[in-house]
């Protein structure tokens, strides 16, 4: 494999990594939202959220981009491929990120919360003072496993034509006729991003698992 081969891997690494971050930066945002209206006191609310979860955790990531981009477009919504994908990332990682900060907004000790209501504390200081910063702290080795599996997911993105990794591994495999060689080399790409993020995710996991005891 050549220098331009490498160089193509690299610019599609460039972008397997924006779009990580595009769709983990959105998902984090809305996420939180989601995960505040989960735990909310109406019944309703919580109940739309976790239909809306549901959704796109019961159905492919694969159909869900495939969705966002032609669906839209048939609507008469043309979005460039780009931009379908880093929006269908998004509202995949808004749902499973917002599921897990849900789980660990009621793993904070109920004694806190009712102590935080019974100094008259409102919804939204309770939350940012007291639950939300416990809750982050452990959601944090699940939320580092979610951004490891999304950055492998960005793979799925070529079924639009977007040219991230995987897809410029493919391109050069075509090329070239070394399929071995050129997915090898996309491997170990992968894997030196997502491995040291794994080995961070199972070190805060044993860290607060001790202080816990």
């Amino acid at each position: 494999m050549g220098t331009p081969q490498i160089v193509f891997l690299l610019y599609g690494l460039q972008w397997t990594i924006i779009l990580a971050l595009v769709a983990f930066a959105g998902g984090t945002v809305t996420g939180l939202i989601v995960a505040l209206l989960r735990t909310s006191e109406s019944r309703a609310v919580s109940r739309v959220t976790a239909g809306y979860i549901a959704l796109f955790q019961g159905t492919p990531l694969l159909m869900q981009l495939f969705v966002v981009y032609y669906a839209l477009a048939l609507a008469g919504l043309r979005l460039e491929a780009w931009q379908a994908v880093a929006i269908g990332f998004t509202l995949h990682a808004s749902a499973y990120l917002g599921e897990i900060w849900r789980g660990s907004i009621e793993a904070v000790p109920r004694g806190q919360v009712e102590a935080a209501k019974a100094l008259s504390l409102g919804y939204f200081w309770r939350m940012k003072d007291v639950v939300l910063p416990q809750a982050i702290r452990i959601s944090l080795p699940a939320t580092i496993g979610f951004l490891v599996q999304l950055i492998k997911g960005t793979s799925l993105a070529a079924i639009v034509g977007f040219t991230e990794l995987a897809r410029a591994g493919s391109i050069i495999s075509n090329t070239t006729y070394k399929p071995l060689m050129a997915y090898g080399v996309v491997g170990i790409m992968y894997f030196l991003i997502c491995w040291p993020l794994s080995i961070w995710g199972t070190r805060l996991e044993r860290k607060f698992a001790v202080a816990t005891r």
